[in-house]
């Protein structure tokens, strides 16, 4: 990997891999309260996560987060690796944001939906790094 390449890459990489990384730290120190309500979105989404209690689902979360975001800051991980990683991530947060009643108007954000659909550019960012990979291993 050339120089430039890990140049381009650097300021996604780090814009997204601080963002997950902080909030899977925050959700690691997160009490019972925010378990509840992380866990009762999640479950209300994916039906099949209720059968996780809520602390052990946001201590999981927590980790994997921080994981990511831990990635996504050490250029030693390939960028197609981390943008498969995100593209999971966001994948996972936008289907929730479409199967939450009241998250959304159509295709558009409610007031209350806005805070995930945000999440669109960790999509796009994931998407990006796997293009830009491809594209530069093909020309080196």
């Amino acid at each position: 990997m050339s120089v430039a390449g890990k140049l381009r890459r650097a300021p996604t990489r780090i814009a997204t891999g601080a963002f997950i990384l902080n909030s899977g730290l925050q959700k690691l120190g997160g009490d019972d309260e925010t378990a509840k309500g992380v866990h009762g979105m999640a479950s209300g989404a994916y039906p099949v996560l209720g059968n996780i209690q809520p602390k052990a689902f946001l201590r999981t979360l927590g980790v994997g987060e921080t994981a990511l975001g831990g990635a996504l800051l050490l250029p030693i991980f390939p960028a197609r690796l981390v943008g498969a990683g995100l593209i999971g991530f966001s994948g996972a947060l936008l289907g929730a944001w479409w199967r939450t009643p009241g998250m959304h108007d159509g295709l558009r954000p409610t007031q209350q939906g806005t805070a995930i659909a945000k999440d669109s550019w960790m999509l796009g960012s994931g998407t990006g790094l796997i293009i830009d990979d491809l594209i530069s291993g093909a020309s080196e």
